[in-house]
């Protein structure tokens, strides 16, 4: 008997993955929950397990392909079946014979395409001779022309209309309509990049995204392939160059931190911390944490420090929603997680209830999770702070961009022994530098100064008897 492998649903808000690498092979034995295809998510990479025990009869998604949740990509069967070569997926079937062209009215006239003059309006990043998937083509509209949709109508403006909350709010801050449209993802929905490549078109288009959402609709289409001719060169490689393409993560990343830099006014403020308490600290209560399973590092007590800082100044806690600041109850502490194919950040959850212990084990957890691709979607949203600590590789400091909703970000640099003057003479102490990157729309240098002095003070007189 066959069981059908389908595109898992790996959060609410995400309608589609990327296929990035099929760990088995057509005719390859599969346990049971043994990792079968590893996909990219707007969240997540994640390897997917199998539904069954069996043999992989078939693969009808490739690696690089983009697919709907919920859609079939691969048929496992049990060990006696035959064996089926790759075959195209279901979605890219010929589509069915149309109906008589004496039932049907002609079809309308279709939006401006880039040419202006009959080329393709294949979205950005399609290449124009691949068909399209089923759920991807032109809706049939009812001979009537009037608001009657087909079942694959319904299915497009419904993956359409579920943009991610980003989209949505970078959308509702420049009064664009989403709807209105035509998205470089599944069945036109609206990606990130898309929305950015409309807003950054020209102000024009803009404005009139704002004023006429239908025509904005049609400008998009037009817009975008000018903007990036003139913003982004065409490079020619070089004899010896190699070339290679972004992988989905890398994408998202890039997408991320240009969004964060156009939406927050990012400074940056340097302070040096003595780590000379914490050290000692450190080194007493590291065997009793060795004991627990955990491994004490500096990273704790930084964590702990800033949420602490946290509560005491909510103004670092908050987002921004238009002209409205929204102070978050919770403090979700990101902890960047540096990959050997990229950058994630998941989330501490309620990290001011946790003590230094709970800290060090969460820390842990999900830097675990993260390498070996076993995060949710939910491990990596709801942060309201973040911390990054690229002194691991031996930084001293660095100028970090801020995680959008958020308002602020710590980064952390290398703890060293340095000369510093103490008491009017010259000593050797574990130092660092802790930057704090934050969003002067909300944040001003005084309010950010004052919360670094709290979590600066809070390191330098730690508490030996502290949880």
């Amino acid at each position: 008997m066959a069981t059908d492998v389908v595109m898992p649903q790996m959060g609410e808000s995400i309608a589609e993955g990327t296929i990035v690498r099929w760990i088995k092979k057509v005719g390859d034995k599969v346990d049971r929950d043994e990792p079968l295809f590893e996909i990219s998510t707007d969240k997540v990479d994640a390897e997917i397990p199998s539904p069954a025990a069996g043999v992989l009869a078939e693969i009808r998604a490739k690696e690089g392909e983009t697919v709907p949740v919920n859609s079939v990509v691969a048929v496992i069967g049990s060990g006696s079946a035959a064996v089926a070569g790759p075959t195209a997926p279901a979605d890219k079937a010929a589509p069915a014979t149309p109906p008589a062209p004496a039932a049907r009215a002609p079809e309308p006239p279709k939006p401006v395409s880039q040419a202006d003059g009959g080329g393709s309006t294949a979205p950005a990043g399609r290449s124009q001779d691949r068909p399209l998937p089923s759920t991807e083509r032109a809706p049939q509209r009812s001979s009537t022309g009037a608001g009657v949709q087909t079942s694959s109508e319904q299915t497009e403006d419904a993956i359409r209309q579920r943009s991610s909350p980003l989209v949505r709010k970078i959308a509702k801050e420049h009064d664009v309509d989403i709807s209105q449209l035509h998205g470089s993802g599944i069945a036109g929905r609206v990606t990130k990049a898309d929305i950015l490549q409309f807003i950054g078109s020209g102000s024009a288009a803009a404005r009139a995204g704002a004023a006429t959402p239908r025509s904005a609709a049609q400008t998009f289409v037009a817009a975008v392939p000018q903007a990036e001719a003139a913003e982004a060169p065409k490079l020619t490689p070089g004899a010896g160059d190699v070339v290679e393409k972004m992988s989905v993560m890398r994408k998202r990343i890039a997408e991320h931190m240009v969004l964060s830099r156009r939406t927050s006014a990012h400074v940056h403020s340097v302070f040096e911390v003595n780590f000379a308490r914490v050290a000692r600290i450190r080194e007493a209560k590291k065997a009793e944490f060795e004991r627990a399973g955990a491994k004490l590092t500096y990273l704790s007590f930084i964590i702990k420090a800033a949420v602490d800082a946290l509560r005491a100044m909510p103004i670092v806690n908050s987002s921004v929603d238009g002209d409205s600041i929204i102070y978050h109850k919770d403090i979700n502490i990101g902890i960047a997680v540096a990959l050997d194919w990229g950058l994630i950040v998941p989330v501490i959850r309620h990290a001011d209830e946790k003590s230094l212990l709970g800290l060090t084990r969460a820390v842990a957890d999900l830097a675990n999770r993260a390498r070996s691709k076993q995060l949710k979607p939910d491990d990596v949203q709801g942060g309201t702070f973040t911390i990054t600590n690229p002194g691991v590789f031996g930084a001293l400091l660095g100028t970090p961009i801020i995680s959008q909703p958020q308002v602020a970000i710590l980064g952390v640099g290398n703890v060293e022994k340095r000369p510093v003057v103490i008491d009017d003479a010259i000593g050797i102490r574990p130092m660092a530098y802790l930057t704090l990157g934050y969003d002067h729309r909300v944040i001003d240098g005084a309010v950010a100064d004052q919360f670094m002095s709290l979590v600066k003070r809070s390191l330098e007189s730690w508490d030996p008897g502290a949880s």
